[in-house]
């Protein structure tokens, strides 16, 4: 994988053409274009019979120059990269920052590719691919472009890991418009692959941007926060804000973080603890009966309040029938 990293600070990871499917769609470009120069020549000369040997020779030469040379620069600038051999093996060429080629780039690689290619039948153009880390041949070195495979292999495609329930919104009064591309690019790309790494490198990354991160907002990382859960909380603010500054002040932030707080991986941050409530007492309290016996006619004496108390388990209580209202 080759990483660009455009001036938006973001990285385009492209996979690089290599020799033997470059080497197979210029020979499919080659196949094609020398089977209409063939067809076209025997047209021209039953056309050209009644001319001169030198009009014959010039009329070939446009001819060879139009279809081995123009074609192709024509037909690489109108499909943005695409010939015909490339769309069959999946190729396109692109720029150095990855955008679409122009004609001059076209022009650059037709122009170097008579002589590195058709004139030394190929033989310098394979040196420099096999020369070069991300398989450039002369032209795409002079032309500032680059053969990448477009059609790559279906996989797993990483995501954000949503924050913990308990940060949504926590992080709302942040201010982040000090905060430089370069470092969005870094904690983002640490929270994609942070389950890939050493869990003792990738704590020490995560204290390391969260360090970096609270420098520029002005506000420390709160206590008890774990460093990755942390990052993941402000990547959530920064997206929610980009989204309702697009979208309008409806959108949320959970949407655009690949789910809500129960699509992350499990154990992924660690929240802090919680002090646990007392469990309820398994019998209400009870306010005691009056010490006097029932029928009595002493006046009843205010006496001190009551201290509740629990009534006894059901194997100690008396077994008078009585229940005690609720």
């Amino acid at each position: 994988m080759s990483e660009l990293v455009t001036g938006e600070a973001v990285a385009l990871e492209l996979r690089p053409a290599k020799l033997p499917s470059r080497a197979l769609a210029v020979l499919l470009d080659l196949v094609a274009a020398v089977t209409v120069y063939v067809v076209v020549t025997i047209a021209l000369v039953a056309a050209t019979a009644s001319l001169d040997q030198a009009a014959q020779t010039a009329i070939s030469l446009a001819v060879f120059l139009l279809l081995l040379v123009g074609v192709p620069i024509a037909v690489e600038t109108l499909s943005h990269g695409r010939s015909l051999g490339k769309m069959a093996c999946g190729l396109r060429v692109v720029r150095d920052d990855g955008g679409p080629i122009r004609f001059r780039h076209a022009l650059v690689r037709g122009l170097i590719g008579v002589i590195e290619i058709l004139m030394t039948m190929g033989v310098v153009a394979c040196i420099a691919s096999l020369v070069s880390s991300r398989g450039r041949r002369l032209g795409d070195v002079f032309a500032g472009t680059l053969v990448v495979r477009e059609r790559l292999p279906v996989g797993p495609v990483d995501s954000v890991p949503p924050p913990p329930p308990w940060l949504a919104g926590r992080f709302s009064g942040l201010d982040l418009s000090a905060v430089p591309d370069g470092l969005w690019l870094a904690v983002r790309q640490y929270l994609t692959r942070m389950r890939q790494l050493d869990p003792q490198v990738g704590h020490a990354m995560a204290e390391r941007l969260a360090a970096d991160l609270a420098d520029r907002t002005g506000t420390p990382v709160p206590q008890g926060v774990p460093a990755a859960a942390y990052l993941a909380a402000v990547v959530q603010e920064r997206q929610a804000r980009e989204a309702r500054r697009a979208f309008g002040h409806g959108a949320g932030g959970a949407a655009f973080m690949g789910g809500g707080p129960d699509s992350g991986p499990a154990g992924a941050y660690a929240p802090p603890p919680v002090p646990r409530a007392a469990p309820p007492s398994a019998y209400p309290s009870v306010p005691a009966a009056p010490s006097h016996p029932v029928g009595s006619s002493s006046p009843s004496v205010p006496s001190a309040p009551a201290t509740p108390v629990s009534p006894p388990p059901a194997a100690e209580r008396p077994s008078t029938g009585f229940v005690p209202p609720a």
